[in-house]
């Protein structure tokens, strides 16, 4: 069976050395041509993207990679640590594995890595993340306009701007690309 066979979104691959997930591909054949495999690749030791060819890679090798869960404890300097949740082995990670995520982190919560060879390699984050609100100014009254917000202050550290009615020990959706407020949790 070949690569072009068992390709998948997620798939981690071997290339020169270095790993990358496959965020997406797509089988292109015009006429009488032979088909092209077109890659969208993510390094997992940079964090960039790419896109190539199938031709272009020339020898890829599938790597075995499984979604693990992993509590996070603590800082410890430039690294943070997390723990396997089933087996209790704890992981030092730096924030090349993390990524953007880190604003993103609070202790004791759990989240999701990519694992090869036992090794966690990309924390993957839903779209949004929930935080509570540690600090904010005091609840206001806008007045009737619904489009003025203020500084807030979330467990993880990360600061947003947040409508005025938002209150510290609020949950609040915050979007992980744009780091904006989506909206408030009941």
């Amino acid at each position: 069976m070949s690569i072009t066979d068992r390709l998948h979104k997620g798939m981690v691959i071997r290339h020169e050395g270095e790993l990358f997930t496959v965020l997406d591909y797509q089988l292109a054949q015009t006429g009488k041509q032979k088909p092209t495999v077109h890659i969208k690749l993510r390094s997992l030791r940079s964090g960039h993207t790419g896109e190539r060819t199938l031709d272009q890679l020339g020898k890829v090798e599938e790597v075995p990679s499984e979604v693990r869960q992993m509590q996070y404890l603590y800082a410890a300097g430039e690294e943070h640590v997390f723990m396997d949740t089933e087996s209790y082995e704890q992981y030092p990670l730096n924030k090349d594995i993390l990524e953007d995520g880190l604003d993103f982190l609070v202790e004791e919560e759990t989240y999701r890595f990519l694992t090869v060879e036992g090794q966690p390699v990309a924390l993957q984050l839903p779209p949004a993340a929930v935080l509570e609100v540690t600090e904010t100014a005091p609840v206001e009254h806008a007045g009737g306009s619904s489009n003025v917000y203020k500084e807030a202050k979330l467990a993880s550290g990360l600061v947003v701007q947040v409508p005025l009615f938002i209150k510290n020990g609020d949950k609040i959706r915050v979007g992980i690309d744009k780091r904006e407020y989506l909206g408030k949790e009941h």
